[in-house]
């Protein structure tokens, strides 16, 4: 199902007073608790979509959350995205929204907790990239009297109105989402960077920059040949996230349908190995954070690189063509890489885009 399509069916298949309220067999309530399988192949990143209509009743204004697990899988706390529906469900907005109800043990569920809210949000607004947040400046308008929609307000960081009987086609709904995103892991960063000082009286709180943490360093490995990087494999522990990890399985069955025949077991620790016509392909996949590219970048040219010499060059004689994977576009690495014999490809809100020689070979198109 599309973005664009379960939207509307939500918007005019919802009602807040059906007798059989969040019960299964509600139409909307369903459809709602169906949006991780419905929605999860097309979102960005490692997003997990949970859709809300209400728990012992139904909610006055539905919603449904998009979660980064490296920030926050509880809609209470942390920062997350969403669509909310205003209770006319004449509009739903699409917000990068700070968690409201763990807030409510400290500062209640009225006006000092919204007002906390909207400081909140105005200093992360101030610290976050400006053109990254141009045009997302609006403030939701739920049409509810509701406490928790109006903290839903007071809370949003960045946010864009869509008008259910205007809706903007499919292709432009992604893309503000897989923006929004992006913006998301910014916003992430900087709430990570900020701390709390209060005012003599405790009414006023004050958000703060932390002082920057010093970065660690990288782990030393010097291997004196390929026998001891070989036998080193094994001791290595990679990260691999759910993001890593669908990027892979993804891509996989995209060059499958262009005669490549790809493979990710037993070819540890490279992420995947393509072969088609005699020729060998090693791939190495990176998530981008934060809407930078460069380390990812900086990692996938050096794992390459030495993941050809070591376990292909030295061991069988071999010399694989490079091909590295991203989540998002890259920009000008695009250039960098294809200098040093790298392709790149990297996914898109409508699917997947690449570097002058992935398409001159077929790996995309």
């Amino acid at each position: 199902m599309e973005i664009r399509s379960l939207l509307v069916e939500v918007a005019s298949t919802y009602d807040a007073n059906h007798p059989g309220k969040t019960s299964i067999g509600v139409p909307a309530q369903d459809l709602l608790r169906a949006v991780r399988d419905r929605l999860g192949p097309l979102l960005p990143g490692e997003l997990e979509a949970e859709g809300y209509g209400g728990s012992g009743g139904p909610s006055s204004t539905p919603w449904i959350g998009f979660f980064d697990p490296s920030i926050t899988r509880d809609p209470k706390v942390g920062l997350y995205l969403a669509y909310i529906f205003a209770a006319d469900l004449k509009t739903v907005t699409l917000t990068l929204q700070q968690g409201v109800t763990a807030l409510a043990y400290q500062l209640g569920r009225g006006k000092r907790r919204r007002e906390y809210l909207a400081d909140r949000a105005r200093k992360l607004q101030s610290l976050l990239p400006q053109n990254a947040i141009a045009g997302w400046d609006v403030r939701p308008s739920l049409k509810s009297s509701v406490d928790r929609a109006l903290a839903y307000e007071a809370g949003s960081v960045a946010a864009r109105v869509y008008d259910i009987e205007a809706m903007p086609p499919e292709d432009a709904l992604r893309e503000d989402l897989w923006h929004l995103a992006n913006v998301l892991q910014d916003a992430a960063l900087v709430e990570r960077g900020l701390s709390e000082q209060r005012s003599p009286d405790g009414r006023h709180v004050e958000f703060v920059p932390k002082k920057r943490m010093q970065p660690q360093g990288l782990e030393r490995f010097r291997p004196r040949d390929a026998s001891d990087y070989v036998a080193h494999l094994p001791a290595r522990t990679l990260r691999k996230t759910r993001r890593h990890e669908q990027l892979i399985e993804a891509f996989g069955g995209e060059v499958q349908r262009h005669g490549f025949v790809p493979a990710n077991e037993g070819v540890h620790p490279r992420d995947l190995v393509l072969r088609k016509d005699g020729r060998v392909w090693l791939v190495e996949a990176k998530t981008v954070a934060l809407g930078n590219p460069t380390k990812a970048v900086r990692e996938a040219v050096g794992q390459l690189y030495e993941y050809s010499y070591f376990l292909h060059e030295q061991v069988d004689g071999t010399q694989p063509s490079l091909l590295a994977l991203f989540t998002e576009e890259i920009g000008a690495y695009v250039e960098y890489l294809e200098q040093r014999g790298i392709a790149s490809v990297w996914r898109t809100p409508t699917g997947w885009a690449g570097s002058p020689s992935a398409l001159a070979v077929g790996l995309i198109g």
